[in-house]
């Protein structure tokens, strides 16, 4: 169970009212919403079974008129059996009677089967020597067999070749016509002679595609998807616009789902799942595609399920008022009660219950005066458990810091050493090793000014040589403050923050300058200021306000920038109390300076020891 959950569950067993209001919910809310999701997913299975198999007819159907119109085509086929036909393509010289015969012919079999998608006939024997409807006799300039269509159909000649006009060659316009538009499907088979079934010529028909298209916009009218024409393999072949490939995912993902005759299914889309149907042409082997956003689909159910959760939202209303009505002087008492604990919780701890009768209530009441004596005595209890949680926390914060770093570092160790700077992977090495032994600092919370000061050093000395030609620095802290005791790991985030948020973001060479002075009041100024970017007004407004009052959980929205700040922020004002810690100056363009105030407690001083080389 998660967080919400378990406060709505809190908040029920909490309140007479909610668990009276949950027990009219339960005998009159959730028997409604249980017909209402019955009745929904009936519905929903119900519309979008027919809207699939309609889509599925759609398809089918669009099959059938595509087969009927290759079909109706196919029968002008039937010219390889004409007499003057196969005279005309056994022969090697020009017989005007038979080409005369031929277009005769042609001429006959557009009146008998009157298909007027048929835009032109041509034939051409084994010797280029052709004749089509729109140019008569001709002569091709080279050999047909260099056709790859045709090579082909030699080893296949009983096939009938449909080529559409994505693989259309410029061989294939046999007597070199060319057509306004290029939807032109082309149909070839084989001429062969009829005693040796020799192939002795090839006879083309080129048939509109204008004709497959218009088919195409009669399948969409009336469907909220679209529909295209695929080959075996899944690429398109006929589309009546082009916005279908929009919705369409990868062709190498869709390609193996149409492996069946006739198949439909829901597939992952660029905007979002989509329905895809599909049916196989039994003449062609084409697809017949139907795709439509799911969506659009169970559109209807859809609106059947607003009219359900709008008869809920009603009947919520209407049972919520008749609770209201019903519980208005139940809950009295109980709302006293309510009023004299939100005044006990707000701290006010003389409030008292005057119980009157001795039933549950009384008892109730007389429990929370017991109560408001026991927040007493456990209020100092409180006070002890809260300073040991606070120096967990400090030591919680501390290790917060440095892991991010040393993963930094590492990697230019491992990249300066592959790069064979030896010596300078041995001055970072030593810098590093110098950087955590002053960190660990053998458990201890403070260190001297001296040690951080060090510590801070090693660490720009990492830096320097990672971001040498944009970092330079300057250390200024007085000799007599070098004993002094500090909180570890004061300076060293502050300047971090100073390069990764300053420095890093400027154009050319930036500076960050360390100083340190001492005021008479027994304290301790340190300063970090940078040369940086700096801040916008709204920006430092923004992390004043948050340095104002770190103890308080800022969760997700602390700003990346000011991690650094806040974390050393709650560490000094838990350690050394509100009137210490950091304030905060910039200016956009002109960098930032960040002011560390700590006391000199009760002059105590550390024995200074920078860990060596």
């Amino acid at each position: 169970m998660g967080p919400g959950m378990k406060k709505v569950s809190q908040w029920i067993l909490s309140s007479l009212r909610v668990k009276m209001l949950a027990m009219f919910v339960m005998l009159t809310i959730v028997p409604l919403i249980a017909v209402g999701i019955v009745s929904y997913q009936k519905s929903f299975r119900t519309i979008s079974e027919h809207s699939k198999a309609s889509f599925l007819l759609t398809a089918d159907r669009l099959a059938r008129d595509i087969d009927v119109l290759f079909q109706d085509t196919a029968r002008l086929l039937e010219l390889e059996n004409h007499q003057a036909v196969l005279r005309f393509l056994f022969s090697q010289t020009d017989s005007y009677a038979d080409a005369k015969d031929i277009l005769q012919a042609f001429d006959l079999y557009r009146k008998t089967y009157r298909n007027d998608s048929v835009l032109n006939i041509s034939m051409v024997n084994l010797y280029g020597r052709g004749i089509s409807e729109r140019r008569g006799v001709f002569a091709l300039n080279q050999n047909p067999l260099r056709n790859p269509h045709f090579q082909y159909l030699m080893n296949a000649p009983d096939e009938v070749l449909i080529v559409p006009p994505d693989e259309m060659l410029p061989q294939d316009r046999l007597d070199g016509f060319q057509y306004d538009s290029e939807h032109v499907v082309s149909i070839m088979t084989t001429v062969r002679q009829r005693i040796t079934r020799e192939v002795i010529g090839f006879i083309v028909i080129d048939l509109d595609a204008d004709t497959v298209l218009r088919y195409i916009r009669e399948a969409m009218a009336g469907h909220a998807g679209y529909f295209y024409v695929a080959d075996s393999s899944g690429k398109p072949l006929f589309a009546a616009d082009s916005s279908y490939a929009r919705l369409l995912p990868a062709a190498a993902d869709l390609a193996p789902r149409l492996d069946r005759k006739s198949d439909s299914f829901v597939e992952d889309g660029p905007d979002g799942q989509i329905f895809i149907t599909y049916t196989t042409s039994a003449d062609t082997g084409w697809k017949m595609i139907g795709i439509a956003p799911l969506r659009e689909i169970v559109k209807d159910a859809r609106e059947i399920r607003r009219l359900i959760f709008l008869s809920v939202g009603l009947s919520i209303v209407f049972t919520i008022g008749l609770y209201v009505y019903l519980t208005s002087r139940l809950t009295r008492p109980i709302q006293i009660l309510k009023h004299k604990m939100r005044k006990a919780a707000s701290g006010f701890f003389e409030v008292k219950v005057r119980p009157a009768g001795t039933d549950e209530l009384a008892d109730l009441g007389n429990s929370f005066n017991i109560m408001i004596e026991q927040i007493r005595m456990l209020m100092e209890r409180s006070i002890r458990e809260r300073e040991q949680v606070r120096k967990a926390e400090l030591r919680t914060l501390q290790a917060q810091i440095n892991p991010h770093f040393l993963y930094n570092s590492l990697d230019s160790i491992v990249w300066m050493a592959e790069a064979g700077k030896n010596r300078e992977v041995i001055r970072l090495v030593q810098a590093l090793s110098r950087f955590f032994r002053i960190s660990l600092s053998k458990g201890r919370d403070l260190i001297s000014v001296g040690e951080e000061v060090e510590h801070v050093r090693n660490y720009l000395v990492i830096q320097q040589m990672r971001y040498s030609d944009i970092l330079d620095y300057e250390i200024d802290i007085p000799q007599e403050l070098r004993a002094v005791p500090i909180l570890k790991m004061t300076l060293q985030p502050i300047v971090e923050n100073a390069l990764y948020h300053g420095i890093k973001n400027k154009r050319g060479k930036g500076r960050i300058r360390i100083s340190g002075a001492s005021d008479q009041d027994r304290t301790i100024r340190l300063s970090v200021a940078d040369n940086g970017i700096g801040m916008s007004a709204g920006k430092l407004a923004e992390l004043r306000g948050l340095l104002d009052d770190p103890l308080v959980p800022q969760g997700e929205s602390e700003p990346d920038s000011g991690f650094g700040l806040l974390n050393v922020q709650r560490r000094l004002r838990l350690y050394y109390g509100p009137q210490y810690g950091i304030v905060l100056d910039s200016r956009e363009g002109a960098g930032t300076t960040v002011e560390i105030t700590i006391p000199v407690q009760g002059g105590t001083h550390l024995e200074e020891s920078v860990p060596g080389g």
